[in-house]
C-alpha cells in the first residue's frame, strides 16, 4: 500500500469512530430521556443533570465494553495467527519430507538401472 492509502485508511477509521461516538451518544441521551420520564417528581435542572450523568454512565459503560471487545479480538487474531504460522510450518516439513523421499527413490532407482 502507498502512504496515500493508508492516510485515507485512518482517515476513515477515525471518522467512523467520531461516528459511532455520536450515535452511542444519541442512543445514551435516548436512554436517559425514557428514564427520566417515569421520574415524575424530578425538577427540569435535577431532570437535565440525571440525563447528563446516565449518558455519561452509557458513555463510559460502551467504551469499556467496546475495549473488552477490542482486547479480546487482538488476544484471537494472535491466538489464529500463531496456529496458522503452526500449520504453515507442518504442511512446509511435510513438503520438504515428501521432496526428500521422491529424490531419495529417484536415487535408488537410478541406482538399479
Amino acid at each position: 500500500m502507498d502512504e496515500h492509502s493508508l492516510d485515507r485508511g485512518t482517515f476513515l477509521n477515525e471518522i467512523e469512530g467520531h461516528l459511532l461516538v455520536a450515535a452511542t451518544c444519541t442512543e445514551g441521551r435516548a436512554a436517559a430521556a425514557r428514564f427520566t420520564a417515569r421520574l415524575d417528581r424530578l425538577t427540569d435542572g435535577q431532570r437535565e443533570e440525571v440525563t447528563r450523568q446516565f449518558e455519561a454512565e452509557y458513555l463510559a459503560l460502551t467504551r469499556l465494553s467496546w475495549q473488552r471487545t477490542a482486547e479480546r479480538s487482538r488476544q484471537l487474531r494472535d491466538e489464529y495467527e500463531g496456529r496458522y504460522r503452526r500449520l504453515r510450518q507442518r504442511a512446509l516439513a511435510c513438503c520438504l519430507l515428501a521432496c526428500a523421499l521422491f529424490a531419495a527413490t529417484g536415487l535408488v532407482a537410478v541406482a538399479l538401472i
